[in-house]
């Protein structure tokens, strides 16, 4: 279950819920998709914090765009060291620690700030969004965005954008209790301006590691592309992606699907039961990811993401082999 849980691809982060102050409306749809275009269209380098429970990680980004499309390069500051480097699409993710450099070609990752899909205002199917006050954040005055979750599927998300440019500074998701679930910050940030393209190359100390490519269908995928389908998504919810993992101490290959609202990402699992090995069953939260696994037709379905215990349980409780 851990490995499973590792492996978990989070294709949306974002935050918080709270009572708005003030401005509604269409104002609050163009901040949004003011801030959905910033994180794509600008250059800018900085330090940001990743708050979940009583853990916090630092990380740092560095974001470039010309005639070319995007490239970015993401650096972990804290634990095993790790990079990540963008060209639009194809996403490289440096490992030392396992010497392999892992390659996704058509990757649909989305890091902060770039949480927002494309067509944001389509949020507001499902989230109610609204304007708040101003606040600060790495001395830039900000302008706060409210997500409040119009079902029990979705946590809320308050939004704080640099009013200048409208890049998201600070991102942070709460439950239904109105409690933190996790939180990007920058603590440093430089927005616009020339950036140097040699700091977007990996650490040439690790030219020798191994390359290893992800067998990943991305894009839009269809359900015709699996054995198993999901009868019962909560609203809002489809697939974006599928693949197939093979992952460390497993002999078979595990099925892995991706469903989003746009906003937060849902990872399904479907895995041969092989042998006697101890399998997980029920729900379980760990730390900020909450995760419900069943058995079904000599498979383990687990399904986990950072969203409310009752999307989880739908979505595994739905799953079924497909009709032949």
């Amino acid at each position: 279950m851990r490995r499973i849980v590792w492996t978990f691809l989070f294709l949306g982060f974002l935050p918080g819920a709270l009572r708005a102050e003030t401005g509604q409306g269409g104002e609050a749809l163009s901040w949004l998709e003011k801030i959905a275009a910033a994180a794509h269209q600008l250059n800018y380098s900085g330090t940001y914090v990743y708050q979940y429970g009583n853990r916090v990680e630092t990380s740092r980004i560095t974001h470039y765009v010309d005639g070319t499309g995007e490239r970015e390069k993401l650096e972990a500051l804290d634990g095993p060291p790790r990079e990540l480097i963008r060209n639009n699409r194809e996403v490289l993710c440096y490992l030392p620690e396992d010497n392999t450099v892992t390659v996704e070609r058509h990757s649909a990752r989305k890091f902060f700030p770039a949480i927002l899909p494309e067509r944001a205002g389509a949020l507001g199917a499902y989230y109610t969004i609204k304007l708040g006050g101003h606040e600060r954040v790495t001395g830039h005055e900000c302008q706060v965005v409210l997500l409040e979750p119009k079902d029990a599927f979705r946590y809320g998300h308050k939004l704080l954008a640099d009013v200048a440019t409208g890049l998201l500074l600070k991102a942070s998701q709460f439950n239904e209790k109105n409690e933190l679930v996790d939180q990007f910050a920058f603590t440093q940030i430089d927005i616009g301006g020339p950036i140097d393209e040699s700091r977007l190359k990996p650490n040439p100390s690790w030219k020798k590691l191994t390359w290893r490519t992800d067998p990943v269908v991305a894009g839009k995928a269809d359900e015709n592309d699996s054995n198993w389908v999901v009868s019962d998504l909560p609203p809002g919810f489809h697939k974006i992606m599928e693949m197939k993992r093979k992952l460390p101490g497993r002999k078979t290959p595990v099925e892995h699907m991706v469903y989003s609202d746009g906003l937060v990402a849902v990872s399904v699992f479907v895995e041969p039961i092989v042998g006697k090995r101890h399998l997980a069953e029920g729900f379980s939260s760990q730390g900020v990811i909450n995760v419900y696994s069943r058995p079904i037709f000599g498979h383990q379905v687990t399904v986990l993401g950072e969203v409310p215990a009752a999307t989880v349980m739908q979505i595994a409780n739905s799953v079924s082999r497909k009709p032949r």
